[in-house]
């Protein structure tokens, strides 16, 4: 445990002397707000405050990241900013993930997503220093790591060929839409072959897989995003950023509709974020897992490995 303490010491350190070269500003941001995150299938902790009414809204949702206030200071003109805090997310416990977890969180103003991948790939080659590791980069997008690894084109396909693949693995198929199943082959069919050693960089995801990048217009519509990997483990979610408040509500609105039809809890939507939108320059950002990071750093598969304490211990 001792040695686990100090490697995410020096990872933090790296992190700060990183973006301290870049000039890229380290800010923090609230932990509890008025608003929650819509998304589906991520679930937040809801606590409620005590205190006078003028202090604000008494029902408080903790963060499942920081994206929503530090878009807001990117609005109000802070610049190039990052935050390495944590952000909690309800349900999520087991071998790899702590419902409370370190999230890395950074933006460049003026950047696309495809600059961004190069700098992200940087922090984790990094990263891998710490360790006495390298590993090599692949940048692929999502069209052709389908055709790659499954053969089947993920935008023309059908159900039953995206389905096919999947035949031996045991699914309750109830109520799965088709970015479910395309999620069930990256996870099952694709991930599994990525090269240890090496950094896999997907780009240009379906539109239906936006969340709050930009689409790019064209056919099919790609969501201008990429996820980075090392080895098999998820390690960062990037976008250029959406800036288009109009565009963002009706994502919100289309979230509460999934929500609202599954009978779970719909989280207030940011009227904060909605509102600095217009004002947020063109740019892009990632989130780091940095768990996920040191899991993949030490290729352990056990989260509680690079914990000092587990939630079950907590």
């Amino acid at each position: 445990m001792i040695a686990a303490l100090r490697q995410r010491a020096a990872l933090n350190a790296l992190i700060r002397a990183f973006f301290a070269e870049r000039d890229v500003l380290e800010v923090e941001t609230p932990i509890l707000s008025a608003a929650g995150n819509t998304e589906p299938n991520i679930d937040s902790f809801q606590t409620r405050f005590s205190g006078h009414v003028d202090a604000g809204t008494a029902q408080r949702w903790l963060r499942t990241s920081p994206e929503y206030p530090l878009k807001r200071l990117l609005a109000a003109g802070v610049g190039d900013c990052y935050e390495l805090g944590r952000v909690f997310r309800n349900g999520e416990a087991g071998g790899r993930h702590n419902p409370e977890f370190t999230m890395l969180e950074w933006y460049r103003v003026g950047w696309d997503h495809h600059r961004l991948i190069g700098e992200t790939a940087a922090l984790v080659q990094a990263a891998l220093g710490l360790v006495q590791r390298t590993a090599c980069l692949q940048v692929i997008d999502y069209r052709s790591l389908y055709h790659q690894h499954v053969g089947v084109d993920p935008f023309e396909a059908s159900l039953a060929q995206l389905q096919a693949p999947l035949a031996q693995v045991r699914i309750d198929a109830d109520g799965l839409t088709r970015d479910d199943w395309l999620d069930l082959l990256m996870t099952h069919c694709i991930q599994p072959h990525f090269d240890d050693d090496c950094m896999t960089v997907v780009h240009d995801w379906p539109a239906s897989q936006a969340a709050l990048a930009r689409v790019r217009p064209g056919t099919p519509p790609l969501a201008e995003r990429f996820e980075l990997y090392l080895g098999a483990v998820e390690l960062a979610n990037g976008y250029h950023e959406l800036n288009d408040a109009a565009e963002q509500r009706a994502r919100f609105e289309r979230d509460h509709a999934t929500r609202r039809h599954r009978g779970d809890v719909l989280p207030p939507l940011d009227e904060a974020l909605l509102a600095a939108l217009p004002a947020l320059p063109a740019c892009a950002g990632v989130a780091v897992g940095v768990d996920r990071l040191l899991m993949a750093m030490n290729r352990t598969p056990r989260i509680a490995d690079v914990l000092a304490i587990a939630f079950a211990r907590a």
